[in-house]
């Protein structure tokens, strides 16, 4: 199997984890899929310029922001948060199971996963 694959598969298995997770908080359903896609409006960079496109969607789309928001949210007891991170967390597992990743600022197709067709 290629290693792409693999990759692909482990961001699926993350993105079915997070859901379980979210299901389990009883948390909305429709909720989440009414917000599933909105960490996509981050494109809307790109109307200004490629590099402030790149850069916005790159925040948005790391890892991390979502992650530091549920930890805060979990220590702080910030609990209307907590399914907007896991949303947001599962939004970059589904892009990154697809294959778009982060991108570079030569070409929106070209991602630090691969190069979309």
């Amino acid at each position: 199997m290629h290693l792409q694959n693999w990759i692909r598969k482990e961001y699926i298995i993350g993105f079915i984890c997070i859901f379980i997770i979210y299901i389990g908080l009883d948390y909305s359903i429709l909720l989440f899929f009414m917000l599933l896609l909105v960490p996509d409006v981050s494109m809307v960079g790109y109307v200004m310029n490629t590099k402030i496109g790149v850069l916005l969607y790159n925040i948005v789309h790391h890892l991390s922001l979502p992650t530091i928001l549920l930890t805060i949210c979990i220590r702080f007891n910030i609990d209307p948060l907590i399914p907007i991170s896991l949303i947001w967390i599962a939004h970059i597992l589904m892009d990154r199971a697809l294959g778009f990743g982060l991108k570079y600022t030569n070409n929106f197709k070209e991602t630090h996963l691969q190069k979309i067709v």
